[in-house]
Formats: structure tokens, C-alpha cells, sequence
């Protein structure tokens, strides 16, 4: 059975995240864009942590819970700020726990470094990256720790502002349990093949969502084969790339990404990274410093050729979200917008679910259903012709018909 998860998401107790983040709202939005694994997010929150244990049960397989006809892992992101080697970092990270019962552990612990009611996703200070690896071992030997959206300018491990060179500089000793990095939407897996210190590590990729409508909620995931499985097997699975179990990963163009290239939002500017370097890093309009994108800080790091082929990696496909191919199809405006809407429906009507349209459906049914147009941009995305002006200073990249 092809199972597809999405590993990153947030509650409505997070900041900047819709009020509809419930796990009502969230079960609803998986089964349309066709999402049979979500993380539940912000375990840490106590109200979200209460909603939790009040709402799942117990689901196919040990440590995974069911509710509203979705399985769920326990998941949550939370940001170490700290000092280290002269420079403050400020580090994302995903958190996953084989139950509920650790899950207390977890909050109990991490609660003197934070006040975890504050938002979803908590500000922990005076925690190291490593410390909170080593601390969360303690707790459990089945916690698994991934680092959240790698690449990421502010919070990313690699990232510019404040993460660092290797993941061994981040986490120290406790690299070796550091077995997966969280690609993020503005990197793809062949710009992290680039770094040969990578070549041990898994890729996965997922939304990130704050929102639960399907442009959002699964615009990135993990595609596995299983037949019963539990929360051991799911991770064993990603930490061993086992071709018959983890089948691909369903990415965004990276340009998409809201951090793709270098630039500086207020100017609108944007760089590739020969351009960023020939401008010495600062703004040609106003002179201050431009935030160095993830293509960027890829070029920085790699020891490999752009183009370069990892022979052990996990496939990929590049997708994007079936409201953005029909918005740019028809030029009918935001992905929210009523007639976009209406197509989608009608899709998802004769499809089952969003990724029935995106990965299996044939052309000629989704023109019978949305029309030529639709059916040649669906084709174009699966083909990866689409052409997409890159994102920048958090501003997200904007899609192009061939």
C-alpha cells in the first residue's frame, strides 16, 4: 500500500498559523490532498498536548494513533537559541516520540529552558543543539530528532545567519544519532547531494503547514510502500533508505522556496549567487546586507559539481500543489480564489484525493474533467518543465507555464 506522510506541520497553537489547525480540520485537509500520515505538531503546547490525548487512539501500528481517518506520529518543532563559539545560533528542530507518555517526559524536561505555552513551536534558551539531543536520549532511546528545514537562512542548521558549517559543528558527539535532515521547501535533494558529508544522511521532505487547505498541507511529503507498519519501522525505514520501502520524496520546484535565491525583500531584489558574490553581499539599492540564500550557501559548502548524482539517494519527483497549477493555468488569481476552488473540487471529485491528479491521474481524464489547459500544467509539473522565478528574502518563488 503506497503511503504518503507529511512529518512537519503545526497546530493553531503555533504563531502565524490559522485557527483551523485542529486535528478536525487537519484529518479533513490530509484526506483531500490524499496524506495518510500526519505529525500531530507542537506536541510541547500543554493545550495542544491535552487535545491530543484527549482525541487520538490508538492507530494501525504501535506508537501511531488514529483520528479522523488519518494515522498520526507524535511530532513537534522547537528552536534552541544559544551561544556557541562566539556567535548566537538559532537551530529549528523536529522532534518525534513513541508515545504519550514520553511525550510528558519531553515537555517536563524541556519546560525549565522555555515557556512552552508561549507558542506551538517554542524558543528554548541556553539549550545547545547537542544538549537537547543528549537530554531527549535520556528520556527515551526511541525519540528521533531530525533537523527542521536545514538550509533555512535564520533557523536552519546550514543555514547563513546562524547555523553552522557541518552538522558535526552543531551537534558534536550526538551526530551519530542524527541520521535525517529536513530538506525545507527552498532546497532539493541534488543540491544537497553536493555535500559529500551528507552522503550518510536521509532526506526527507515535508510542508511545514500553517494552514490545512492543500496548497499548503503536503506540498512536500515521504512516499513509502508498506503493509502494517509502526513508529519503528517508519524511521528504520528513513534512516535505511530501503528501496522497496521508502519509494520517493515529492518536492517543490526549490526556487518556490521563500529562501531560493539571495536578495533583500524591501528593495525587491533579487540575486543568483554569482551576482550576491559581485555585490560583496550588500543591497545594489540600499547597500545593507542581503540575505544570502539557500543556492548561495549550498555553492559555499558543496565539494561536489552542480548536476552531481548521488547512486544511494531516495528518487524524488517535483510537484507543486494542484490550486497553484490550476491558478497559473487559468489566471484566475490566488490559489484561494473561488473559481480556483471549483476546478480543484471537481478534481478531487473524479480523482479521490489531490495526489491521484498529480501522480497517477491520466491526461486525457483530467482534460475531461478540468480541460486542456489544467491537464497540459499537471503534465508540464510531473515532467518538470515548469519554470519557476525564484524565491527570495522570504518572498515565494512564482511558477511558469512552458
Amino acid at each position: 500500500m503506497r503511503v504518503i506522510a507529511d512529518l512537519h506541520l503545526h497546530s493553531r497553537y503555533a504563531l502565524a498559523t490559522s485557527r483551523d489547525m485542529d486535528l478536525e480540520h487537519l484529518a479533513a485537509g490530509a484526506k483531500l490532498k490524499g496524506v495518510n500520515i500526519l505529525a500531530s505538531g507542537d506536541f510541547t503546547h500543554p493545550h495542544w498536548q491535552a487535545e491530543l490525548k484527549a482525541k487520538l487512539r490508538p492507530g494501525p501500528g504501535e506508537g501511531l494513533y488514529s483520528y479522523g481517518g488519518v494515522s498520526w506520529v507524535l511530532g513537534a518543532e522547537v528552536s534552541t537559541v544559544y551561544q556557541q563559539e562566539g556567535r548566537t545560533r538559532k537551530v529549528h528542530h523536529l522532534l518525534f516520540a513513541p508515545d504519550l507518555h514520553v511525550v510528558s517526559q519531553i515537555t517536563e524536561s524541556l519546560s525549565r529552558f522555555g515557556k512552552l505555552a508561549s507558542d506551538g513551536r517554542p524558543v528554548l534558551k541556553g539549550l545547545s543543539s547537542a544538549e537537547l539531543v543528549e537530554r531527549l536520549a535520556a528520556i527515551s532511546r526511541d525519540v528521533v530528532v531530525i533537523p527542521a528545514h536545514a538550509w533555512t537562512p535564520w533557523f536552519g542548521v546550514f543555514g547563513s545567519r546562524s547555523g553552522f558549517d557541518s552538522l558535526e559543528e552543531c551537534y558534536g558527539d550526538m551526530t551519530r544519532r542524527i541520521f535525517a535532515i529536513e530538506t525545507g521547501l527552498s532546497s532539493d535533494p541534488p543540491m544537497n547531494w553536493r555535500l559529500s558529508s551528507l552522503d550518510s544522511v536521509s532526506l526527507i521532505s515535508n510542508s511545514d503547514a500553517h494552514s490545512a487547505n492543500p496548497w499548503r498541507l503536503g506540498r512536500e511529503a515521504n512516499v513509502f510502500e508498506f503493509g502494517r507498519f509502526d513508529y519503528s519501522e517508519l524511521f528504520a525505514t528513513i534512516r535505511g533508505r530501503d528501496p522497496a520501502k521508502f519509494l520517493f520524496t515529492i518536492e517543490v520546484d526549490p526556487a518556490y522556496g521563500k529562501y531560493h535565491y539571495t536578495g533583500h525583500r524591501r528593495c525587491e531584489v533579487s540575486l543568483s549567487p554569482k551576482a550576491a558574490v559581485r555585490k560583496r553581499g550588500r543591497c545594489p539599492v540600499c547597500g545593507k546586507p542581503l540575505t544570502v540564500g539557500v543556492l548561495q550557501r549550498v555553492e559555499e559548502l558543496s565539494d561536489r559539481p552542480e548536476g552531481y548524482y548521488l547512486p544511494s539517494a531516495v528518487p524524488f519527483k517535483h510537484l507543486l500543489p494542484l490550486a497553484e497549477l490550476i491558478s497559473v493555468a487559468t489566471g484566475a488569481g490566488r490559489p484561494s480564489s473561488k473559481r480556483v476552488l471549483e476546478i480543484q473540487g471537481r478534481l478531487v471529485g473524479a480523482f479521490e484525493n489531490e495526489f491521484r491528479v498529480l501522480l497517477d491521474a491520466p491526461r486525457g481524464a483530467i482534460e475531461h474533467v478540468a480541460g486542456a489547459k489544467i491537464a497540459d500544467a499537471v503534465l508540464a509539473a510531473r515532467e518538470g518543465t515548469i519554470e519557476v522565478t525564484p524565491g527570495y528574502d522570504g518572498v515565494y518563488g512564482v511558477p511558469r507555464l512552458p
